[in-house]
């Protein structure tokens, strides 16, 4: 006897627990390669007195470009820009001049983020 109620197989949906776990972790990877660009970006910002392309009788340096570097995080690795500055070195408070791999970046971003609010 034929249940009218059954469904084909071909509808069900399957999860792939890796596959969700793989994006989530490029999600975290990605929003903490974004958030420490942005916080090189503010303090190259703060040392020069301005914002990059911003004219004001203030500026005290300009930026020079960037270089590339990557650094190894809980997140995985990310790809960080650090900012070069014509007038000064630009040394950030966040993660140490030659260090590649920092296990307590996650605890700086959001210790940064408390001191600022």
């Amino acid at each position: 006897m034929k249940n009218d109620n059954t469904k084909p197989l071909s509808k069900v949906i399957r999860i792939d627990e890796s596959e969700i776990r793989g994006h989530l972790d490029e999600m975290v990877r990605g929003t903490v390669e974004e958030t420490l660009n942005a916080m090189l970006d503010a303090e190259a910002d703060d040392l020069c007195n301005a914002q990059r392309y911003e004219h004001s009788p203030n500026r005290v340096d300009s930026r020079a470009g960037s270089y590339k570097r990557k650094l190894h995080t809980k997140a995985g690795e990310v790809e960080i820009k650090v900012p070069k500055l014509r007038k000064q070195t630009f040394e950030t408070a966040i993660i140490e001049r030659y260090r590649r791999r920092d296990i307590s970046i996650e605890e700086a971003i959001v210790q940064m983020y408390c001191v600022n609010r």
